[in-house]
């Protein structure tokens, strides 16, 4: 069987929404209005924090997919004014969210033990409006969340090979602009954190081998596994890679906006920055020839994600060694992409609600356990009930 990524059809219930005249959808699903109508009729559970667990209606996979937003649409009108990444979250929100994860993790891994049958990933991507709003792929929903997906990987093996140069698989080595220029510099960078639980992965050791994704990425595995993920050091190291990766990004990307340019504000790690960065003669040399292209060419400028632009995530390798890792300088926008999933939304009601009882099954258990560990109350909706 060849490896490469593939491309499956995941069917989906055409939404019940209307865009309002004069409105483009992606400013439609920032507004208040479209957040009512994910509560009311996708809603499973929420709690005084502001986090909702919710069904996704445009899922990734039909096998599981959840949601956990970080509902801020009536708190923060402003959508260019909401948290977007872990970072951004008030510690008391941080501290429940984590517990939620670290419990449907666990109810996936327990759900779906077998490494060779089903893969298993959780984790969020950037939101931030970091490139022209005019492009396609503008964020729906311009608030934190992240996603909680398994497929079966009989449906991947069997699924036709994805085209290579889809732009949405820009993740991948031959693409990155980190991985083609300053690989040694961001591996070295990231060899400086400070962490116990996640141990760096030898190259090529933590890929899937039906898809050979992710492709150049550095990777951590998590030592001690699922038992792990229920302690607070490993959230805080998870933190710790995506303030690292904020820190490189925006301390590379500042040289390229102005020559020689200060240290950006509120960096997390000033020494490793100013120590590993900003005396990096190969750092510099990449930044001045990014910046001598992008002021000869608009087409190449405009295309640029100023500030950080991340995919970060938690996925179950075939050796069944839990992994994170952490985009680069993706434009992508589906997580699924970092491990060589691409995923084809087809309408087809009647092909959904043949999966639609036995995933709502799945929801509703994951549900009740966090219920049961005082992280929220159920909601009811015309399709299940509140408990």
């Amino acid at each position: 069987m060849p490896s490469g990524p593939r491309e499956i059809i995941t069917p989906f219930r055409p939404i019940p929404l209307d865009v309002p005249e004069g409105m483009k959808p992606n400013e439609f699903f920032n507004s208040t209005e479209n957040l009512n109508d994910l509560v009311h009729n996708n809603g499973l559970l929420q709690n005084p924090e502001g986090l909702l667990l919710y069904r996704k209606a445009l899922g990734h996979s039909n096998e599981f997919d959840t949601s956990i937003i970080y509902n801020t649409s009536r708190t923060i009108l402003d959508p260019l004014g909401r948290p977007v990444r872990r970072t951004q979250v008030p510690e008391h929100v941080k501290h429940v969210w984590n517990r939620m994860n670290q419990i449907i993790y666990d109810y996936m891994l327990e759900t779906y033990p077998d490494p060779e049958r089903h893969l298993v990933l959780a984790g969020e991507a950037s939101l931030d409006a970091t490139w022209p709003l005019t492009s396609p792929g503008v964020p729906s929903i311009r608030m934190l969340h992240n996603h909680f997906i398994v497929f079966d990987k009989a449906q991947l093996a069997a699924a036709p090979l994805a085209d290579e140069a889809n732009p949405n698989l820009t993740d991948g080595g031959q693409h990155s602009l980190f991985q083609a220029h300053l690989r040694d510099v961001y591996r070295a960078f990231f060899d400086e954190l400070d962490l116990e639980i996640l141990r760096p992965c030898t190259p090529g050791s933590c890929k899937i081998a039906i898809t050979g994704y992710p492709q150049g990425l550095p990777s951590w595995e998590v030592t001690g596994g699922a038992e792990a993920l229920k302690e607070v050091r490993f959230w805080k190291e998870y933190d710790t890679l995506l303030k690292g990766f904020i820190d490189f990004y925006r301390t590379f990307f500042g040289q390229v906006s102005t020559r020689n340019a200060a240290m950006p504000r509120d960096i997390y790690f000033p020494d490793l920055v100013e120590n590993k960065l900003l005396f990096n003669n190969d750092l510099l040399k990449t930044a001045k020839m990014i910046r001598d292209h992008c002021i000869t060419d608009a087409k190449y400028a405009n295309a640029i994600r100023w500030q950080p632009a991340f995919k970060q995530l938690i996925y179950r390798n075939d050796a069944g060694k839990l992994i994170v890792t952490i985009s680069q300088n993706s434009i992508g926008n589906a997580i699924t992409e970092l491990l060589g999933v691409v995923v084809k939304r087809t309408p087809d009601a009647d092909a959904y609600g043949q999966a639609e009882p036995a995933l709502i099954e799945k929801l509703l258990d994951v549900r009740k356990r966090l219920v049961e560990a005082d992280l929220g109350t159920g909601i009811g909706t015309p399709h299940w009930g509140a408990e």
